[in-house]
């Protein structure tokens, strides 16, 4: 049975994001082996893959085409605002959108799903987000505070030691924050 993973912001192929985000890598190669050997590590190729955006940041095509060759799992992209390495190559993904509203099943919600919204940039009000609606967004390379009190987070890689989160990791996480709806039960 296939799981859900979430991810963002890899930057596959850009030198300077070493340095921008003090990432811990010598080189562009060794940093793209590790985001490679990390994905693939909690990913098997049955997998689906949110990633929201920000693949990779290279004019080497070849290079992308290769990444994406070896990575596991069946991936769905968010545009980010550093996605034309990936959308040279827009079959290798099953969709590519700006937005994307996914619905979870999970028996543990009200009414057996989990609505997360989907977005390359952090939002501080969301569709549903009343209701209890999660947001995952990338972008901020963990440079935003994160809020205890909304369902949302940074789920990029530089926040997660470089490891994409599965879908019972993000639901981890979100248990653990303060949330309550802003409206109780309407009094007749």
């Amino acid at each position: 049975m296939s799981k859900l993973f979430f991810t963002s912001d890899h930057h596959f192929g850009h030198t300077n994001v070493i340095k921008f985000c003090d990432r811990p890598f010598e080189t562009v190669e060794e940093m793209n082996e590790v985001l490679i050997q990390r994905w693939n590590e909690k990913i098997s190729p049955e997998d689906e893959v949110y990633h929201l955006g920000d693949f990779g940041m290279t004019k080497d095509r070849e290079m992308i085409l290769d990444i994406l060759d070896r990575l596991n799992g069946t991936i769905y992209l968010i545009v980010g605002n550093h996605e034309g390495a990936a959308l040279n190559h827009r079959k290798k993904f099953k969709w590519i959108k700006d937005y994307f509203e996914l619905k979870v099943k999970d028996d543990s919600c009200k009414n057996g799903v989990q609505r997360i919204i989907l977005f390359h940039y952090a939002m501080r009000v969301w569709r549903g987000d009343y209701r209890g609606t999660w947001h995952l967004y990338g972008h901020s390379h963990g440079n935003l505070p994160d809020l205890e009190d909304r369902y949302c987070f940074d789920i990029g890689v530089d926040c997660h030691d470089f490891y994409p989160l599965s879908y019972d990791e993000v639901k981890a996480i979100m248990e653990k924050k303060t949330w309550k709806p802003p409206f109780g039960p309407l009094e007749m």
